[in-house]
């Protein structure tokens, strides 16, 4: 039995299934380890490329410059371009900075693990960058589109792989619905059987 591209099928009473509450076969701490050490590395190195490309002047862009408050008019604007090439830059990239999120959080940081947390962590990541961006960095201003497209691109970075590999490297967590269910199932089976 298969739960992830990480895990080892076992066989036996280790690997069990977990959609059905049961423990699943144990992730070889070696390999979780080492996942986690990339994870982190990429985590890094994703922030120093973040930096580069969102907090750098572009003083020839001083003019030119505005924020935006109102959700959907930069996405408008980049849409209304004449160069196609433009537009899939525009809107592309801004969704491509934030696919790392959805991918590298579940897998560096367990706690992160969850749709929800992925999607609020990136928000305050991206606005936190977007603020920077509009009261430090020249010729640069804050944009809420761009945390939209940034966090777009995280949600998808989650669905598509993220959850999968946070799944396979760290050992599921218990839920607060559930966590008496493993004591009431001991109980209801009888001594000997847990």
């Amino acid at each position: 039995m298969r739960h992830g591209f990480l895990s080892k099928d076992t066989g036996g009473e280790a690997a069990r299934d977990t959609s059905r509450g049961e423990p699943a076969a144990p992730r070889p701490p070696l390999v979780r380890a080492l996942v986690m050490v990339v994870a982190l590395a990429a985590t890094v190195l994703f922030a120093v490329v973040l930096a580069k490309l969102t907090l750098t002047p572009s003083y020839a862009s001083e003019s030119l410059t505005h924020s935006n408050l109102r959700p959907g008019d930069s996405i408008r604007n980049y849409l209304d371009q004449p160069a196609f090439r433009d537009t899939v830059k525009q809107l592309g990239g801004n969704i491509a900075l934030g696919v790392p999120f959805g991918v590298l959080l579940p897998v560096a940081w367990p706690r992160a693990r969850g749709l929800l947390r992925v999607v609020l962590l990136t928000m305050a990541v991206m606005v936190a960058v977007e603020l920077v961006q509009g009261t430090v960095v020249r010729g640069r201003a804050f944009d809420i589109d761009d945390v939209i497209l940034n966090t777009t691109g995280a949600l998808l970075g989650y669905l598509l792989l993220g959850r999968r590999i946070g799944r396979a490297v760290h050992p599921p967590r218990r839920r607060w619905w559930r966590r008496g269910t493993r004591r009431e199932s001991a109980a209801a089976a009888g001594p000997g059987k847990a």
